[in-house]
C-alpha cells in the first residue's frame, strides 16, 4: 500500500472536487430534456429517490475502495483480489477513452464563450452556425486543444495546488451563476408555463421509459464506472466521514441539474410559445437551441456569456477529473512522477481527440459502428464498459470482498455507517438489475430499436 499519496486537505475539498467530477455536461444539456419529456416532476421524484439508494451505494462502494487501499483503480481491485484485478482494468479504459472527446466538445463550449463576449449572439442563433464550425479542420482543433493543456495545467499542480484549488475557486462560482441565471429567466414573460411543466407531476407520461431514463441519467451523472471516485477516495482522509461525503456530493450534483432545468425549461418554453418539441438533448440544445433563446432575450450576449462560462465549469472540473485517473492509475502502475506522466496523457489526449473533431468535417465518411467517430467513442464507452464495470463493481463488492469490507471501512475512526441495510441490500440485489436494465436500454437506444 501507498503511505505518501496527496491527500485533499479538507472535506469540503474532497466534496467541492467529487461534485465538480459527477456535474459536467450531462447536468446541463440532457437532465433537462429528459424532466420535460418524462413526466416533469415525476421524473425528478424518481431521480431522487434513485439517487439516495442506487447512487449512494455505487458512490460509497468506489470511494471506499480508493480510501481503503489508497491506491487508483488497477491498484485497488488487485490489493484486495488479485484475480479481480481485470475490473480495474477495464474501469481505467473508461476516461482514456472518454476524455480525448470530451475535450473537443468542451473546446466548442470555449469557442461559444468566445462569441457570446464578443457580441456575436446574432449570428451564433443562425441555423448553420454550428454545423459549419464543427466542420472546420482547423478551429475545432484549436479550442479543443486549448480546453485540454488548460486541463492539464491543473492536473500538473497535483491534488492539493492544482485540483482542489480549482474546484474550491469554480463550484461555488458555478452553484452561483446557476441560480443567478435561473431567477433571471423567471422574470421572461411565458416562463412560468415552464416552470410550472417542469416541476409538476404529469402522471399520465409515467412509464418505463420513465424509470430508464432516470436510472441512466442518474448513473452517468455521478462518475460512477470511471475509475473517478476510486481515485478521489485514495486521496480522502480517513478522519473525513465518507457517509456524509457522499451524501452532501448527492445534493450538490442533484440541485445542480435542478437549477439547470429550472434555467432552461422556462427559457426555451417563452421563445417557442410552450413548445415542448423545442427542448431537445446534446450539442442541439446547447449550441443550436439555447443561442437562439439568448438572442431573443434581453441582455441575451450577458445572459450566453454566463451561461457558458457555467458550462465551462462544469466541463473543465470533469475533464480534470477524468485526466486525474488516467495520471493516479499511471503514477500507480509505473511509479513515474507526475510531470512525466501528465504530459504524456496531454499528448495523447491531443492525437487521439483529433479524429473525433474532424469526424464532423473532412472525416466525416469515417463511420464506426453507423457513427461519428466522436459519438462511436461516446457509445462505447457510456453505453457498454460503464454499465459493464458497475455490474462487475457490485459483485466484486457483494460477492467476493463482501460488503462488510465497505462497511467498515465506512466506520473508520469513530465514524457511525447509519445505511448499513439499504447499502448491502441495493449493492448485491438492487444495483445489479438496475444495470443490466440500463446496459440494455443503452445498446437498444443507440441501435435505434427503443429510443430514450
Amino acid at each position: 500500500m501507498t503511505n505518501n499519496r496527496s491527500n485533499f486537505t479538507s472535506k469540503i475539498g474532497f466534496i467541492l472536487a467529487a461534485a465538480g467530477s459527477a456535474v459536467g455536461l450531462g447536468n446541463i444539456w440532457r437532465f433537462p430534456y429528459l424532466v420535460a419529456q418524462y413526466g416533469g416532476g415525476t421524473f425528478l421524484l424518481c431521480y431522487i429517490i434513485l439517487a439516495v439508494t442506487f447512487g449512494f451505494a455505487l458512490m460509497t462502494a468506489e470511494i471506499a475502495l480508493g480510501r481503503k487501499t489508497r491506491l487508483s483503480a488497477i491498484g485497488a481491485f488487485s490489493a484486495l483480489n488479485k484475480k479481480y484485478r481485470f475490473i480495474g482494468v477495464l474501469a481505467a479504459l473508461v476516461p482514456i477513452l472518454i476524455l480525448p472527446y470530451y475535450s473537443v466538445i468542451g473546446g466548442w463550449v470555449i469557442k461559444y464563450f468566445t462569441v457570446f463576449i464578443s457580441g456575436q449572439a446574432t449570428q451564433a442563433a443562425e441555423d448553420t452556425y454550428f454545423s459549419e464550425f464543427i466542420g472546420q479542420t482547423d478551429q475545432p482543433i484549436f479550442w479543443f486543444a486549448l480546453f485540454m493543456v488548460f486541463t492539464a495545467i491543473v492536473v500538473l499542480f497535483g491534488v492539493e495546488k492544482g485540483i482542489e484549488k480549482v474546484s474550491r475557486f469554480m463550484m461555488p462560482l458555478l452553484v452561483v451563476l446557476t441560480i443567478g441565471i435561473s431567477l433571471y429567466v423567471l422574470t421572461i414573460d411565458g416562463a412560468w408555463e415552464g416552470v410550472k411543466y417542469y416541476i409538476t407531476p404529469h402522471m399520465s407520461d409515467f412509464s418505463l421509459k420513465t424509470l430508464l431514463a432516470a436510472m441512466g441519467q442518474l448513473f452517468y451523472s455521478m462518475s460512477l464506472a470511471m475509475g473517478i471516485m476510486i481515485t478521489y477516495g485514495s486521496y480522502m482522509k480517513r478522519s473525513t466521514n465518507l457517509e456524509h461525503s457522499v451524501r452532501q456530493i448527492e445534493i450538490f450534483d442533484t440541485g445542480i441539474a435542478f437549477f439547470a432545468g429550472l434555467m432552461i425549461v422556462p427559457a426555451v418554453f417563452a421563445f417557442s410559445g410552450v413548445n415542448t418539441d423545442a427542448l431537445n438533448a446534446g450539442p442541439g440544445l446547447m449550441f443550436i437551441t439555447l443561442p437562439k433563446v439568448f438572442a431573443s432575450m434581453p441582455f441575451g450576449s450577458v445572459l450566453g456569456t454566463a451561461f457558458f462560462i457555467l458550462v465551462f465549469f462544469a466541463a473543465v472540473t470533469s475533464s480534470i477529473s477524468l485526466m486525474e485517473t488516467i495520471v493516479s492509475i499511471l503514477m500507480d502502475y509505473f511509479h513515474w512522477e507526475r510531470k512525466k506522466t501528465a504530459i504524456i496523457v496531454l499528448v495523447y489526449c491531443l492525437l487521439m481527440g483529433i479524429p473525433s473533431s474532424l469526424g464532423f468535417g473532412v472525416w466525416d465518411f469515417i463511420q464506426p459502428l453507423g457513427m461519428s467517430i466522436l459519438d462511436a467513442w461516446d457509445f462505447i464507452s457510456n453505453s457498454i464498459l460503464m454499465p459493464i464495470v458497475a455490474l462487475l463493481t457490485c459483485f466484486f463488492v457483494g460477492f467476493v470482498i463482501k460488503p462488510k469490507t465497505i462497511i467498515d471501512e465506512a466506520n473508520a475512526e469513530g465514524a457511525k455507517f447509519k445505511s448499513v441495510t439499504l447499502f448491502t441490500v441495493v449493492i448485491k440485489w438492487v444495483a445489479p438489475v438496475i444495470l443490466i436494465a440500463i446496459l440494455i436500454s443503452s445498446v437498444l437506444n443507440a441501435a435505434g430499436i427503443y429510443t430514450l
